[in-house]
């Protein structure tokens, strides 16, 4: 499923509910010390701001308009309740304008309150197959601060103008007053595509989307199909399958990248701001890709980049999805950094955009958003931003990087333990696999099994990359969310 580098906050595996599967998260989440509710103080101060209602953030612009007239849609996936966007876009002589509606977190966060505090500590909203652990107690996340269908509610919009091939003219910010006139799905809108008229959002997003796509392979930037999990009881248990995502998902992510990319540019602009940052691969690490995909009978001319190869990969075959796992080690590194006083960073792009970037479009699940926008919401208006948020800048990147590492070990852990439960009847079973990393220095492989989806390791080294192999499972267990696997004869 395509990325983007935009760090969207995600479910790691889907999977249905199940006495065994929930026991085996919450005992994840007691091992990682992911937080098992608020503290009292928390709550109580989140309640009350939720009874108050929104509040111009202290120091911020006090302006605020009526965008109530804008005809709004969020799409989200299905069950979302903290809705952090939502969508409309009218054409225009020139092109096209974009409204995109952002939750207001700050009108109900006060700088250094208890929930403030608690969100430093949190940093994300981390996300298991049953619950959400959220960064913000509910009657903000998904309650007052969310962007329900139906309902008024106090945003951050983003006013985005663009020409006929969707590049950006002008982009702004302001608080306003918005009403998200309809929450669909992915597959609810997915459907709705061809059967709305022109106008229609959802027709606007496949088309503004679709030519911003265009822009990003122009630009050089890159985006890898990486499929995400999904397991389904069978009478024998449990099975897990790559889901397939739908087009319109591309197209809303584009959404979020147009945000971001315009963000960026008022804050660099503006001499201050948090970036989201990604090196270039390596010299070292592209041509050790290249030789990957000469080991594997895939084309590279030397004349095609990283990214444009990359772009046109579709797991499709054993090769393929081994070519993939690789291409991955090519967005490595991603980071934060902040500037003040137009001391901007010496390379402040994030390689797989293609562009300079930052997070502003998912505040709700995720602290630097909150401070970020603030800062333009000030640039826009020709105001200091204000110095609650100045002063945070120095701690983000340290408070995010923390917070993505246990997001990363939390998803990790949860996707080994499902595998192992998939896994556990079927010991003594052979299966067909695809080697999809060797590791002489640690004389390991990984393999991704054909049927079903799962990715593991091998204490072997000695195996040809992208190879088809035979192996059978030695061990499955939940507990030590491990399995393993030998060659089979």
């Amino acid at each position: 499923r395509p990325r983007y580098g935009a760090d969207v906050p995600r479910q790691p595996v889907r999977c249905p509910p199940d006495e065994r599967m929930l026991r085996g998260f919450e005992a994840i989440r007691t091992q990682l010390d992911v937080p098992a509710r608020f503290p009292d103080e928390v709550l109580a101060a989140a309640d009350e701001a939720a009874r108050r209602g929104p509040a111009v953030p202290a120091g911020a612009p006090s302006t605020v308009v009526d965008a109530r007239d804008i005809e709004f849609v969020a799409i989200d996936p299905e069950g979302s309740i903290d809705l952090d966007q939502a969508f409309a876009a009218r054409r225009t002589a020139s092109g096209y304008t974009v409204f995109y509606a952002i939750a207001d977190v700050a009108a109900f966060v006060a700088p250094g309150g208890p929930v403030d505090t608690e969100a430093r500590e949190r940093g994300v909203t981390l996300y298991s197959p049953d619950i959400r652990t959220s960064l913000h107690p509910e009657t903000i996340s998904e309650q007052a601060g969310s962007l329900l269908e139906g309902a008024d509610r106090r945003a951050l919009l983003w006013t985005i103008d663009l020409d006929h091939d969707a590049r950006i003219v002008d982009a702004r910010l302001e608080r306003a007053d918005v009403r998200n006139r309809a929450q669909l799905s992915y597959a609810v809108a997915q459907a709705m595509v061809d059967s709305v008229d022109d106008d229609h959002p959802v027709r606007l997003l496949r088309e503004i989307g679709e030519k911003r796509m265009e822009l990003e392979a122009e630009r050089g930037a890159v985006s890898l199909a990486l499929p995400s999990q999904e397991v389904t009881r069978t009478d024998e248990g449990y099975t897990v399958a790559y889901d397939e995502s739908y087009p319109l998902e591309s197209w809303n992510a584009q959404i979020s990248l147009l945000t971001g990319i315009a963000a960026s540019r008022i804050m660099i602009d503006g001499g201050m701001g948090l970036l989201r940052t990604l090196p270039e691969p390596d010299g070292r690490t592209v041509g050790q890709l290249r030789r990957t995909a000469n080991a594997l009978g895939i084309e590279w001319r030397r004349d095609t980049s990283y990214a444009d190869r990359v772009r046109e990969l579709r797991p499709d075959t054993p090769a393929r999805a081994a070519m993939l796992s690789q291409a991955a080690r090519g967005l490595r590194g991603a980071g934060y950094v902040a500037f003040r006083d137009h001391d901007v960073p010496e390379h402040p792009e994030h390689s797989a955009i293609a562009s300079t970037y930052a997070h502003v479009t998912a505040p709700l699940r995720r602290l630097c958003d909150r401070f970020t926008n603030e800062i333009v919401i000030a640039q826009c208006a020709g105001h200091q931003p204000p110095e609650w948020a100045v002063e945070a800048l120095e701690d983000l990147p340290s408070l995010m990087g923390s917070a993505r590492s246990r997001d990363r070990n939390l998803e990790r852990a949860l996707v080994d333990f499902v595998e192992a439960v998939v896994l556990e009847p079927r010991i003594g079973q052979t299966f067909d696999a695809v080697v999809t990393d060797v590791d002489d220095e640690r004389d390991r492989s990984r393999i991704q099994l054909l049927d079903p989806a799962v990715v593991t390791r091998m204490p072997i080294a000695d195996l040809d990359l992208g190879a088809t192999i035979r192996v059978r499972l030695t061990e499955a267990d939940p507990d030590a969310r491990q399995v393993r696997f030998e060659l089979a004869d």
